[in-house]
């Protein structure tokens, strides 16, 4: 419901009155809340807010929100929590497990199959078939997702695993999600399994072999015989086949998490220097660095997090490479660490192969991932005003009609050949008719200026015109607009704190969704972001980044997202290489 942006209505503080209702409505859709964690929940005193927004697909949603938190939604007078409030009461709903990568494809709005559930020794909780449930991860027990079981629990076993179990409602990572304080599910540890039932054998080929069904399901047509074998699986197999209790980083690798982290960071960092990072760029501030290049070179399925490293900070990792000889580190201003120089013929960089993203990892995200963003076509129109209606109504256009410069421009040159008014002596000049004079001259020329040349003639009709733009994106129809497109414009502020936060605003006319771009800068300037309603535009919205992150924005504006230069504004208030930000 959440997997795409959403519109916001309106945000109201609550009433004394509202509060009292809410409690009693809490109290009675979740019984097993006591008195106290209702209170708890929703507090007497503190700030509450009534949110109402439309979904992306139109319903209308009223959200409860706690201090920066959502912590319930109201949909068609039905009330639900939200992750933020199950993390708090992890048990407040009937529990059912998944594997960690097929979070990604609930959060990218795909409901949850049974051939992806996990099934552990107990067996599975007892629901009824409309039963709000929770959805975790196998090896932690906190709810990334929620939703509503489409059979019951015995309907569930008597088909064998298979088909749609779960309507995902809302999940980790989506938009409302966003709209809290985007904080990680906690660490709440699952219940103890049998330990032969985590052999790391047993784990691998039961992930692959649910993975593989889950993948498949809904695919009948194409995968006939494949999707059948899934289907045989029996439920003898399926209780038996349980998770492992805690998973590393990479779900196939029986290493430490801390070992695989380091080897994953040493990688991002040789991908980076090798494929990325160019001498014309240096020096580098570190956290650009990693930011605008290791984050983008970490392998789809995994998450670089340097706190799971064995060295725990980016300079004491970048200490180490220079160690090493593969680049030199220099402190440029007090506290501000740049890389000034890389040996790009290091044998680790010259050495090192690019990874091919691994199968299963494509498998999983296939579909589920929103498709890549590829900028729009924008082209510069025009529109014809009352004002030079005569000019144009010969060659069957009026007020309104919107041309391309080209059009405009034979279409002017036929207007002066058909009335003769090319100069005879000197091709290159056009003698002003009436009509000319009153579409392109200014009052203090019309008695002055008889002939122009063509350029001068052909700007200066651009000119009077109303500007438009067409903009169309990759597979959609064009969309015509009058006026002229707002360009992406990046400011910088500062706040009441003497800190400054980096500004940006006009995204969605190409096409980003704020939201998006406020999660990619959040993981990529390790720094708070907020997305809040643009100042003087009703249904626009803009991303505040804390520090000076122009940097990071100018990369992933022009180098990832490829939006032309000319359609961005404020890149120049990028710092510099040692200065403080």
């Amino acid at each position: 419901m959440f997997a795409k942006a959403f519109r916001v209505k309106s945000n109201t503080a609550i009433k004394g009155s509202d509060r009292r209702k809410l409690r009693a409505d809490v109290t009675s859709a979740f019984p097993t809340l006591g008195t106290d964690q209702v209170s708890v929940l929703i507090p007497g005193k503190e700030e509450l807010n009534i949110v109402k927004l439309y979904a992306h697909k139109g319903d209308a949603v009223t959200v409860y929100m706690s201090g920066s938190n959502p912590i319930l939604f109201e949909l068609e007078k039905n009330l639900y929590p939200t992750v933020y409030t199950l993390w708090s009461y992890p048990d407040l709903l009937p529990t059912f497990t998944t594997w960690p990568l097929v979070l990604e494809k609930l959060v990218g709005g795909a409901d949850l199959m049974l051939p992806g559930l996990v099934v552990p020794p107990a067996g599975l909780p007892q629901v009824q078939k409309g039963d709000l449930c929770a959805i975790a991860l196998v090896g932690n027990r906190a709810p990334v997702a929620i939703g509503v079981a489409a059979m019951s629990t015995a309907e569930m076993l008597t088909s064998g695993l298979k088909g749609r179990g779960f309507s995902v409602l809302h999940t980790y990572q989506d938009h409302l999600w966003r709209s809290g304080d985007k904080s990680s599910p906690p660490s709440i540890a699952p219940l103890v399994l049998d330990p032969a039932d985590l052999s790391e054998e047993k784990v691998d080929s039961t992930f692959q072999e649910d993975l593989r069904c889950l993948t498949l399901e809904g695919k009948e047509e194409e995968n006939g015989e494949v999707h059948q074998a899934c289907e045989e699986k029996s439920l003898s197999e399926a209780s038996e086949d349980t998770s492992a209790g805690v998973l590393s980083q990479d779900s196939t690798d029986s290493r430490p998490l801390q070992e695989q982290m380091d080897e994953l960071l040493q990688q991002c960092f040789l991908h980076a220097l090798k494929c990325r990072v160019r001498k014309a760029d240096l020096p580098l501030l570190t956290s650009t660095l990693l930011g605008s290049h290791m984050f983008s070179c970490c392998p789809e399925g995994r998450q670089l997090d340097i706190k799971k490293s064995s060295y725990k900070k980016l300079s004491k990792f970048l200490q180490h490479m220079q160690q090493e000889q593969i680049i030199q580190v220099k402190e440029l201003s007090k506290g501000v660490e740049s890389v000034v120089a890389v040996d790009w013929k290091h044998p680790r960089i010259t050495s090192f192969i690019i990874p091919e993203p691994s199968p299963t990892s494509q498998t999983v995200q296939e579909g589920s991932r929103e498709q890549p963003y590829h900028p729009p076509d924008i082209k510069p129109l025009y529109c014809v005003p009352a004002s030079m209606t005569l000019l144009f109504q010969e060659s069957g256009h009026k007020k309104g009609s919107i041309l391309e410069s080209n059009e405009v421009r034979t279409i002017i040159i036929d207007y002066a050949k058909k009335n003769e008014l090319v100069d005879t002596h000197n091709k290159n000049l056009v003698k002003l008719d009436p009509i000319l004079c009153d579409c392109i001259l200014e009052k203090d020329e019309q008695h002055t200026v008889v002939k122009l040349p063509w350029d001068s003639l052909l700007t200066r009709c651009l000119e009077k015109l109303q500007p438009a733009y067409q903009v169309t994106f990759p597979g959609q129809e064009p969309i015509v607009k009058k006026g002229k497109i707002c360009p992406i414009e990046i400011t910088l502020a500062q706040r009441a704190s003497n800190k400054k936060v980096t500004v940006v605003r006009n995204l969605e006319p190409y096409g980003l969704d704020p939201y998006s771009v406020a999660a990619i800068l959040q993981q990529r300037c390790q720094a708070s972001t907020t997305v809040t309603p643009a100042p003087g535009s009703k249904d626009s919205l803009q991303v505040q980044i804390q520090g000076n992150q122009v940097h990071h924005l100018g990369w992933l504006l022009l180098e990832e997202y490829h939006l032309p230069r000319k359609h961005i504004q404020g890149l120049e208030k990028a710092p510099k290489p040692g200065k403080k930000k």
